[in-house]
């Protein structure tokens, strides 16, 4: 029951045509379109880009009296389309049909080509109907051009203790966007419209705050959780829009973070954890479309089992239900994993955890891979790339918090996982290798690197960092895509974060594929841009600084911190040099002084570059009372 629609491709990227068709604004527009094709006494379909059975998937054609449909590429003849076969374009004088329905953008210029074709007498109809307005659009000349569609959802919602927040910068303008501005609309948790509005972004890397009590205010809005969808027009260089989410409230119990959604639906999510004694996991399932998801739609099941739960209801256009993983799986018990079957009803969803000691965490999954296969060519590279692929995650302060790995299978293909996990102190120097044997799908193993490692011992009360990495002595399946969960506690309030990513190769000259990645252009990625927003006072800033490298590159980092205030201009910037291998744990507090504090003010960021090499971080926020939240950061 998945949808017929074509979101993303690892080879090509994100389909704008996709964003296009399924975008809110066009689900407004639709409704004219799909009525009047029912009204008419016969309808043909041009079909010369292959999109109208994507079209169809969002925007049900049952009923249309349809004469036909013609294709222009002659090997698509013949092809069954929409319960019929496509027809050469040559035979489309012969349709008898009240309208001719052009299924592609700019129709204009296949309109001319075939005008000499048209059936006498009849209407022409097209994408065109759907098309945003001007002023939504970078690019008019060319509607789908990515720029023209960098949007995303955000899970958003607002209550006694229970508040969101995003937080981005204008990082469009050092690619020369400028008069940039977001198109905001809001859902409520039934898919309604309970908000809409635009936000003027008109300075160079300002900050763009976007907060849940401030909205409710504007709107006079009573509790609400739904999803905020957001359209950023004059945008150039990222067609993704890049944002932390935090979620907070009076205590330190209702602090967690987030990041953006992927706004691309995907067929499968992995990685959600089952819960623990004394927990409940609830998966936010938001409708990324302006069609229902039918019952049955979406299913559960534990990772590596074969029979599946369906989620028996329907989830309304744009609407958001919770689905607690402990009433669909009753037998599931951390450390299990859960399978998410979506069939690209919805972008990467959130999970919320909460605990009898009324402490709350939100986190999200990851797509799993159904395009992946092993790589035999990963476990030779060895003698030129060293470690290869590494997944890098922090060790916070061992006197304060201790620190849990949960690897993921993240692609259909992977039956086996041979990996072990590396610990090192600040100065890159390795204290600790664990082989975690060669793992199945199904696999239950996690480390708890205080038991295992006895990391306490070996850090003596300081930080340091693990990383993830393929071990070859006794497997040699790989895909490139190792994953993992790390989880955070807090040793004497219990307090809990947890997030999870995966792995690249890092910091080498040589490539291979698309790796060492690079966040815009071609490999390898050598450089860093990272976005640190900051929590306001009271709550403390923190950020894990990783400098992982598959081979030596250079000895330290070249690292700048760079404080800015909300408008976007420097306060101050500080040098931090982290050894090869090391890594660094910071605080707000530690890295400026009070009176610079001040100066920057409430919705200052920082942002973090270096051209010497490539950093991967994590941020958070600590409360008074013990409560944090912990993610890894995004670049630009």
């Amino acid at each position: 029951m998945a949808l017929n629609i074509n979101t993303f491709s690892s080879l090509t990227g994100g389909s704008s045509y996709y964003k296009a068709v399924s975008h809110p604004v066009a689900a407004d527009a639709a409704t004219n379109l799909i009525n009047d094709l029912h009204a008419a006494d016969g309808v043909a379909i041009y079909d010369p880009l292959h999109y109208v059975e994507e079209f169809a998937a969002l925007y049900s054609m049952e009923g249309i009296n349809l004469r036909g449909v013609y294709a222009q590429d002659i090997k698509a003849v013949g092809q069954p389309v929409l319960g019929q076969r496509f027809k050469p374009v040559t035979d489309l004088a012969d349709a008898d049909a009240d309208i001719v329905f052009i299924a592609a953008y700019d129709a204009e210029k296949m309109l001319h080509q075939i005008g000499h074709l048209l059936p006498s007498g009849c209407r022409i109809a097209s994408l065109d109907a759907l098309r945003l307005p001007n002023a939504f659009l970078t690019n008019e000349k060319t509607y789908l051009d990515p720029m023209n569609f960098a949007t995303n959802f955000v899970f958003f919602r607002d209550g006694a203790d229970n508040h969101t927040r995003l937080v981005t910068t204008n990082y469009w303008a050092r690619y020369g966007s400028s008069d940039i501005r977001l198109w905001l609309r809001l859902f409520a948790e039934d898919g309604t419209v309970i908000a809409e509005w635009t936000k003027p972004v008109p300075t160079a890397g300002q900050t763009i705050l976007i907060d849940s009590r401030e909205v409710r205010k504007q709107f006079d809005l009573k509790d609400f959780t739904g999803q905020l969808f957001i359209h950023a027009i004059g945008v150039t260089g990222h067609d993704v829009v890049k944002y932390a989410l935090d979620v907070y409230g009076d205590s330190g119990n209702a602090l967690s973070c987030t990041h953006d959604a992927n706004a691309w639906p995907a067929d499968l999510y992995a990685g959600l954890p089952a819960p623990a004694d004394g927990e409940e996991v609830v998966l936010w399932i938001q409708n990324s479309h302006p069609n229902t998801i039918p019952a049955g739609a979406i299913s559960f099941k534990l990772m590596g089992n074969v029979s599946a739960t369906a989620v028996e209801t329907e989830v309304a256009p744009f609407a958001t239900i919770p689905i607690a993983v402990r009433k669909i799986l009753p037998e599931a018990i951390w450390p299990q994993q859960v399978e998410i079957s979506a069939g690209k009803y919805f972008v990467r969803p959130r999970y919320e955890v909460t605990s009898d000691c009324g402490d709350r965490r939100l986190a999200h999954v990851n797509v799993e891979r159904t395009d992946l296969k092993p790589d035999p060519g990963i476990p030779e590279i060895g003698n030129l790339m060293g470690k290869g692929y590494i997944l890098p995650a922090p060790i916070l302060p061992v006197d304060i918090w201790k620190t849990i790995a949960l690897p993921t299978p993240m692609a259909t293909s992977q039956a086996t996982l041979p990996i072990a996990l590396l610990t090192m102190d600040p100065d890159g120097r390795e204290i600790g290798h664990l082989s975690l044997g060669v793992l199945l799908r199904n696999h239950t193993r996690h480390v708890d690197l205080s038991e295992e490692m006895d990391i306490e011992k070996l850090l003596k009360g300081r930080f340091g960092h693990m990383e993830l990495v393929y071990d070859f002595s006794i497997g040699d399946e790989a895909d490139g895509w190792l994953h993992s969960l790390f989880r955070f506690e807090n040793r004497t309030t219990g307090n809990t974060a947890e997030t999870s990513f995966g792995a690249h190769i890092f910091n080498t000259i040589l490539t291979y594929g698309d790796e060492p990645q690079s966040y815009t252009g071609r490999a390898p990625g050598l450089s860093t841009r990272l976005f640190l927003r900051l929590g306001d006072t009271p709550l403390e800033t923190i950020c894990h600084l990783i400098y992982p490298a598959s081979t030596p590159w250079h000895g330290t980092s070249n690292t700048e911190i760079c404080l800015h205030d909300p408008d976007g201009a420097l306060i101050a910037k500080e040098q931090l040099q982290i050894p090869c291998g090391g890594s660094r744990f910071l605080r707000y507090s530690n890295v400026f002084e009070m009176a610079t504090r001040l100066k920057a003010g409430n919705g200052a960021y920082i942002i973090i570059s270096d051209a010497s090499c490539r950093l991967f971080g994590y941020h958070g926020l600590i409360h008074e009372d013990g409560g944090f939240s912990l993610d890894h950061m995004f670049g630009f």
